[in-house]
């Protein structure tokens, strides 16, 4: 009999889950190496190298790799001769390991878990309480996998209850844009099919915890109805054309994983879920001899690829001078390095904004020709003016932007991936521009920023209101003031390109 003791599991999932936080699975980002060597889109290749090499900034300095470093997911299978030596439960075991790696004095992470959510949404300050899947297994081991899930990507997760006729593959095909980028691709689709519906989706988000290796798979050929599905849909999903962020590229998924369960007769369940630019798991095992060797990865295994300010084809831009007249200029897909102050805010943010104006008070920043930036950084270290600070998804911000740019005087805004009609219109009517910085890239952004202090709402935490002195950001223009949208005219010339399905006249 295997005994266990309560300070092996804590220190393990501590460990675990400050490793996650700067090292990507090397197998996946070998795999993002691949997809930038073949990538043909400029912008997405423009992309994957900031991503690569936010990648290798991030596992040099062990800060991490995303600012939304995740709610806390733990897969546990516990042998059944295991004896434990706690007085605590499993699930108050992971609490503590979680709690010691979110709250690490040389690495904090940020704290995203809010208690009340459909009341009060108080953060919980410790990334506390982490979401646990348990199962009894034979055997004398605990085995457990750690992984960090950025609500990003978990936004996009898809379920849906088919007939037993339908086409699982043209439900995936119409699915996935329907995702927008918002799940920073290139990654990896999850998806699981039968049992009922809670255990789709268990399945969907237990399959993309495995290796990527569609490369091996296409190399040897399929064996089962469930591998030909995964080659099936990782070469039709590509031949959407969404590309990196979204852009239009050769690459959406790096890799598809399919779970099946047996289910009732009458249905189909199907399940979907991504992980992001962020993928961020590991597996270990305890076997009574202490806590898990979590082994240190080389970083001349990292791909060799360095991104820096394209000071010649970018353009400049002072966000201190800057005029409605040179936003209203800007054009699609133009990339921009920008210099100068910048204001922060994201969803708490803005809600607390429209209630004052509501209510007819003075808001504590005057946002008057300013650019906003929808992000939520990681706490400073040592010499960081901040933490890694990568953008937050716009469309959240959608039901705001005619307000921010209408009674508020803002005149741009910067986020992650596209934007939603409601806002593309009010960018139009007041001849604003929406810009994208990269998600995946928090890190290499922070670097960016020279300065960074609170202005506004302090309580908030993460979501207070920032201004950042940066000096060469870089973001792209994403809707430009006439309502043209490169989420969506770049994925359809990247699927017209690829040839391989047919592109739909909107």
């Amino acid at each position: 009999m295997t005994i266990i003791k309560q300070e092996d599991l804590i220190a393990s999932v501590a460990d675990a889950f400050q490793y996650i936080s700067y090292y990507h699975p090397l197998d996946y980002i070998q795999a993002l190496g691949r997809a930038y060597d073949r990538e043909e889109s400029p912008a997405a290749k423009d992309a994957i190298a900031q991503i690569l090499t936010n990648s290798r900034m991030s596992a040099e300095g062990h800060r991490p790799i995303c600012q939304d470093t995740g709610i806390a997911l733990v897969f546990i299978k516990v042998g059944m001769n295991v004896q434990w030596q706690a007085t605590m439960g499993i699930q108050e075991m992971i609490n503590e390991g979680v709690r010691r790696a979110y709250l690490d004095k040389d690495n904090p992470l940020r704290a995203s878990v809010l208690a009340d959510p459909a009341g009060a949404r108080k953060n919980t300050k410790d990334n506390t309480p982490a979401v646990v899947h348990y199962e009894i297994v034979p055997g004398d081991h605990v085995e457990v996998i750690c992984a960090a899930k950025g609500g990003g990507s978990e936004a996009k997760s898809k379920f849906a209850m088919l007939n037993p006729s339908d086409d699982l593959v043209e439900w995936v095909l119409k699915t996935v844009p329907s995702m927008g980028a918002g799940w920073c691709p290139p990654g990896i689709l999850g998806i699981g099919i039968g049992g009922t519906p809670e255990k789709a989706m268990l399945l969907a988000k237990e399959s993309i915890m495995a290796p990527v290796d569609i490369q091996e798979l296409i190399a040897r050929g399929a064996k089962s109805r469930i591998e030909e599905l995964r080659l099936e849909l990782y070469d039709k999903v590509n031949a959407l054309g969404i590309g990196a962020q979204g852009l239009g590229g050769l690459t959406t998924v790096l890799d598809v994983k399919i779970l099946d369960y047996p289910t009732h007769a009458a249905n189909l369940p199907i399940a979907m879920i991504p992980n992001c630019a962020a993928t961020r798991h590991i597996h270990f095992h305890l076997d009574g001899s202490g806590p898990a060797k979590l082994e240190t990865p080389k970083l001349e295994d990292w791909p060799k690829v360095t991104w820096t300010p394209d000071t010649k084809s970018a353009t400049s831009v002072n966000l201190d001078t800057l005029t409605r007249e040179q936003v209203a200029a800007w054009k699609p897909g133009q990339k921009l390095l920008l210099n100068g102050k910048m204001l922060t805010g994201r969803d708490a943010a803005h809600k607390r904004i429209a209630d004052m104006l509501a209510k007819g008070e003075k808001l504590p920043v005057d946002f008057t020709n300013r650019v906003i930036y929808y992000v939520g950084p990681v706490d400073p270290v040592r010499d960081e003016v901040v933490g890694p600070a990568g953008p937050t998804t716009g469309t959240r911000m959608d039901k705001f932007t005619r307000m921010m740019l209408e009674k508020t005087g803002l005149i741009s805004m910067i986020g992650k991936s596209e934007r939603g009609p409601v806002a593309i219109e009010a960018i139009k009517d007041n001849k604003s521009a929406y810009l994208m910085a990269v998600g995946g890239a928090a890190y290499l952004v922070a670097k960016a920023i020279k300065s960074a202090k609170v202005v506004g709402f302090a309580d908030l935490g993460m979501e207070a209101i920032y201004e950042f002195e940066v000096k060469d950001m870089p973001v792209t223009v994403a809707v430009d003031s006439n309502g043209t949208s490169v989420h969506t005219t770049g994925p359809k010339e990247w699927q017209a390109k690829i040839g391989k399905i047919p592109v739909v006249a909107a």
